[in-house]
């Protein structure tokens, strides 16, 4: 699903329109994004929890020239399913 599906989909659900459904979404991934960059944990109840792991430095070879090099260490974002999620997706793959 697109971002423009997203928003068509959340416009019909809530019966508004599509730009202010626009808004909603922008205003929940900028408020994801913002506690993400102050390392904060955001947890939307069933849906799941976004939050921000740290990646130790470390050695690699790079595919190309199979010579070494150092990876730095790095923050990435994290997203870990809740329970609902997880019974949704496999209650889904049910045939």
């Amino acid at each position: 699903m697109s971002r423009d599906e997203l928003i068509k989909k959340m416009a019909e659900a809530a019966g508004i329109t599509q730009k202010a459904a626009a808004l909603a979404l922008n205003a929940m991934l900028d408020g994801i994004t913002q506690s993400l960059k102050k390392e904060e944990k955001v947890s939307l109840v069933g849906f799941g929890s976004f939050n921000v792991a740290h990646r130790k430095a470390r050695n690699g070879i790079n595919p190309k020239t199979k010579k070494p090099l150092k990876i730095p260490a790095r923050k990435v974002p994290v997203f870990k399913p809740g329970k609902q999620l997880k019974e949704a997706v496999k209650a889904g793959k049910k045939k």
